[in-house]
């Protein structure tokens, strides 16, 4: 670069959304030590593009070499002449490295482009660097887009385990095939659902032993936050972002595909939120929820909020956002978005983590802040898709529920008691069982079942009164389904089409693009599950099920269970422009670490009741 700067991160790229005039708002980030880089004159972002000079090839070839008819394609375009745009950036953020007195800067780059008729290939580089390049759609297309969760492995995982033949990591087989798809139709957007980076190893610090190693959750309470602590928290999560999003095939994705991201658990700490008033409100767990959120926002939207204000949205950098109430144990306001993905597709990312307690996911607060926006989404929207981290239509676990809350349950109490090797089986924050805050987590957790039923109803009446369908995108449990609910049919009565029930609402499920799968036997369970009758929400006429969407293997033989994979996967998304279908294409991996993927798609059809 010249001038040179010293690149710790980036570039990282974020879409916003399309406003009504058809301007594109994205930007791009930089994070750079300042030792070593030149900042007179301030880092420029050049930006070259060609309105209608999109150059895509004419078919598009499936991952086992098939050419595709589902998969949409473009043919090149002549049109005007280049255009360009010159950017400085502004510093929205200095992080300072308390130990060895270094300072690191975060640059932001803001822009808006035109859109055309046809979409464009955008050309851009940093202080005349190396150049990478990005697409925007037409300003009538509605986008292709791939979504992912879980990008990182769980404590005790070898990540060489799920790497073969030309991989060096295990991170990047699946990735690599995201990629390669990428080159030849590519995606306008990369959606993270959740997990982006696995922040786990937070507790592992030394600063944090002390606080780790005391024997009982009311001393983990009741220890005061050091400086030295907070220190470690800042010097980790900073350091942990650097490393995950600068390196392998996830890197060079964040530099070529606008990212829209939306947190869970994993991008903070295992379960937070989940646990018990006591231990969440406690000062160094809270520390690490509150720190967490911030380099949440600074590094995967780029927003820093005292920085850019934590008003109504409307005036905000980015249109998107929709502020909700002020988190119990994050001091800062609930994050969501409704981002534009074509003049027929929307998508509401809800932050179901920043106001989230044992008993509550999302507080009135933020659900009357959401419902507001969504009424105003312009009439001819078909299809609004609802990204919740966790999934709203999924089998319920509530009998280990009950289990693992029990005062009785002698696991719980040899785990306390570090007896026969169970030790493993509490939690280090507050001896409860190891699994209850994730199934503490769930929708369908006894604390939230309330509340999801009305949002569920909720978004069923928004659905019929503005005849759009509604899909729910979800991941966090480490395999691919798809659950939906429907019109509940009573007696003899005729089944309704999906395309004339508007409580026809798929929940699709993409989880993970990195970590491991369940074991078999949670799998077996969770398919055993998944064929119970659940008659929740039968007093509102409301079905739901899951689909059986994996009747053969990825390798094309018979499956063992066909509501559930038990695979590495992402999801790819367009919405067939003959049919009106939003089609979700769940990629799964082929065999594992070998990147290659098989093709599972369903269809949420447009309205037409």
């Amino acid at each position: 670069m010249s001038p040179h700067l010293q690149v710790m991160c980036g570039p990282l790229l974020r879409y916003d959304t399309v406003e009504a005039d058809g301007t594109y708002r994205g930007a791009c980030m930089l994070v750079t030590a300042d030792a070593g880089s030149v900042y007179s004159p301030h880092p420029s972002l050049k930006l070259e593009w060609a309105p209608g000079q999109s150059k895509l090839p004419s078919s598009f070839m499936n991952g086992d070499g098939r050419v595709s008819s589902e998969e949409p394609h473009v043919n090149g375009h002549a049109g005007f002449g280049p255009q360009s745009l010159d950017i400085t950036g502004t510093e929205l953020w200095v992080h300072h490295a308390e130990n060895d007195n270094q300072t690191f800067t975060f640059w932001r780059f803001m822009y808006q482009i035109p859109l055309a008729d046809r979409e464009m290939n955008v050309r851009y580089r940093i202080n005349q660097g190396p150049q990478y390049d990005f697409w925007v759609p037409g300003r009538q297309q509605n986008m292709r887009w791939a979504a992912h969760s879980c990008n990182g492995f769980s404590a005790g995982v070898d990540p060489d385990d799920f790497r073969r033949g030309k991989f060096a990591s295990g991170f990047d087989p699946v990735w690599s095939d995201l990629l390669e798809r990428h080159s030849r139709v590519p995606y306008h957007v990369l959606i993270g659902g959740g997990d982006q980076l696995y922040c786990d190893a937070l507790i592992k610090e030394p600063e944090m032993q002390e606080w780790v190693r005391l024997k009982t959750a009311r001393d983990r309470i009741g220890c005061s936050l050091s400086d030295e602590i907070k220190t470690a928290i800042d010097r980790f999560f900073f350091n942990h972002y650097c490393n995950a999003f600068q390196k392998g095939a996830f890197a060079k994705a964040n530099g070529a595909i606008p990212m829209v991201n939306m947190l869970d658990d994993h991008d903070l700490i295992d379960g937070f939120g989940s646990y018990p008033d006591d231990i969440q409100s406690a000062p160094v767990f809270s520390r690490i929820g509150e720190r967490g959120y911030f380099y949440y926002l600074l590094f995967q939207c780029f927003i820093v909020d005292s920085v850019d204000g934590t008003d109504l949205g409307y005036s905000h950098v980015n249109p998107s956002i929709i502020f909700g109430g002020l988190g119990p144990y994050i001091k800062a306001p609930s994050h969501s978005f409704l981002t534009y993905l074509g003049p027929r597709v929307y998508m509401l990312l809800l932050d179901c983590r920043a106001e989230r307690r044992k008993n509550q996911v999302c507080s009135e607060v933020e659900y009357r802040m959401v419902f507001d926006r969504l009424d105003k989404l312009p009439p001819e929207v078909d299809h609004l898709v609802v990204l919740l981290g966790i999934p709203i239509a999924y089998p319920r676990m509530n009998f280990l529920e009950n289990a693992l809350e029990s005062k009785f349950n002698p696991l719980v109490a040899l785990g306390k008691a570090h007896s026969f090797g169970l030790t493993k089986f509490v939690n280090r924050f507050n001896a409860e069982a190891e699994l209850l805050d994730d199934l503490n987590d769930h929708w369908t957790a006894s604390a939230h079942k309330k509340e999801r039923n009305w949002l569920v109803q909720q978004l069923q009446e928004y659905a019929r009164r503005t005849r759009t369908r509604v899909t729910f995108l979800s991941g966090d449990v480490h395999c691919a389904a798809v659950g939906v609910f429907r019109t509940l049919v009573k007696g003899k009565v005729d089944t309704i089409e999906p395309k004339s029930d508007y409580r026809y609402m798929l929940n699709v499920i993409s989880s993970a693009i990195v970590n491991t799968p369940p074991p078999d036997g949670v799998l077996h369970m969770v398919s055993f599950l998944s064929t119970k009758t659940h008659k929740t929400m039968h007093y509102c006429d409301t079905d739901e099920t899951m689909l059986p969407v994996f009747a053969k293997g990825s390798e094309g033989s018979s499956s063992k269970y066909k509501s559930v994979m038990g695979s590495r996967n992402y999801c790819s998304v367009w919405r067939d422009e003959k049919t009106g279908d939003l089609v979700f294409d769940i990629r799964v991996e082929i065999e594992r670490g070998f990147g290659r993927t098989a093709s599972y798609a369903v269809r949420a059809p447009p309205p037409a009741w």
